[in-house]
């Protein structure tokens, strides 16, 4: 085991260079998409360090060691089989940088809290809510329930145990994450093992940004696919009549309508349903027993907004998204968007294009476009 300087694997931590890093990242993308004349890109720089509201680590036995003590580690993507111990992750939000020492210290004076402990997960929210997640290669009994009370008491922090075909939450299994958009706060509840944006900083900007564009839209409705748990939905909702979002996910559709209660708004119908099944419900070629309650007919979509995973958009969905007349695109991998945009760049024009710095010290960068449909005697030619 490498115990030399503790490093963060696949993050070349540098905050002296955060500036330059970003200006490069910027660059590459904006040529990378320059062929589709987007505007100037408006450019969301990161906290430099306590930004990710999540992390995991492996966990790592000295065996070698007379107390059998554990350590958090990492592993480079090409070199996975060599651990990198870390002793401190700046990156971490302040809550999660402050709890991993004291956590491990418990951990470590605890024979049954330690036994094939595997694997640690953090998640966190910007009120300093805390869930941590501990992975076992073994079963968990009453006595290690027991000690993970204790520890929740500790720490004041949720505890969750799993083991194979077994999970044991403690007191509960989410947090509640509370994000000031444009000085209103919105709640969420976030849940473990369910996707949540990892940068709350970023993420308000994300949802300001968007927000910000679609201020006159009262009386038109909108559609979101890939909606999550409502983390653009719920603040948009209020910027339109009606509001129809879809996520193939069940647990991410549950929370969504938690959240909705959470934040007193009755105007989002969440519905389970994939992208290319939405597309075909609003085709109306297929019916669906999770829309009978719901007329699809009865609404005046203007606008709909994508935020799909690393792979972008589908044909099917592709397709749909471009018969609308306004198209917010959030997007996880520039290369994908820029493939997407081949097709929707034949009928929209790019308004509106942002730059979100997800994840500092990485090559990863978040995009944001608002897309509207153009005159059909306007120039859609490009290189």
């Amino acid at each position: 085991m490498n115990q030399s300087k503790p490093s963060i694997p696949s993050i070349n931590y540098a905050p002296d260079r955060y500036k330059q890093l970003l200006n490069e990242k910027t660059e590459r993308i904006t040529q990378l998409l320059a062929a589709y004349k987007p505007p100037t890109a408006t450019v969301f720089a990161s906290p430099e360090k306590h930004f990710r509201m999540r992390a995991e680590f492996r966990i790592w036995h000295d065996r070698q060691g007379e107390d059998n003590e554990c350590f958090y580690v990492m592993f480079e993507p090409d070199a996975p089989t060599i651990p990198i111990r870390v002793d401190d992750y700046p990156i971490g939000s302040e809550s999660i940088t402050a709890l991993m020492p004291a956590l491990l210290k418990h951990i470590n004076l605890s024979e049954i809290l330690k036994h094939k402990l595997f694997q640690l997960e953090f998640l966190s929210t910007t009120n300093e809510e805390v869930l941590v997640s501990l992975i076992y290669h073994r079963q968990l009994d009453s006595q290690w329930e027991k000690e993970a009370h204790q520890l929740e008491e500790k720490f004041n922090i949720c505890v969750i145990g799993r083991a194979r075909k077994q999970r044991l939450v403690i007191s509960r299994d989410y947090v509640v994450e509370t994000l000031v958009i444009n000085s209103t706060p919105f709640s969420y509840h976030q849940q473990e093992n369910s996707f949540t944006q990892p940068n709350a900083a970023i993420n308000c900007k994300m949802i300001e940004w968007v927000t910000s564009h679609f201020t006159n839209h009262k009386h038109q409705d909108f559609l979101e696919l890939y909606c999550g748990n409502g983390n653009f939905t719920i603040p948009l909702s209020k910027q339109f009549n009606k509001v129809l979002a879809t996520e193939i996910s069940k647990s991410s559709i549950r929370l969504a309508k938690q959240n909705c209660l959470l934040n007193d708004v009755d105007n989002i119908e969440f519905i389970r349903l994939s992208s290319d099944e939405t597309a075909s419900a609003l085709k109306h070629e297929r019916e669906f027993r999770r829309l009978k309650h719901i007329d699809i007919d009865s609404y005046a979509f203007s606008t709909v907004l994508v935020d799909p995973p690393r792979a972008g958009l589908d044909d099917a969905t592709l397709k749909l998204v471009a018969g609308f007349e306004n198209i917010i695109y959030i997007s996880c991998n520039p290369n994908t968007l820029a493939e997407n945009l081949e097709t929707l760049y034949k009928t929209h024009s790019i308004q509106h294009f942002a730059l979100f710095d997800q994840f500092p010290y990485t090559d990863h960068c978040e995009c944001g476009m608002i897309l509207q449909r153009r005159l059909s005697n306007e120039d859609s030619d490009h290189v």
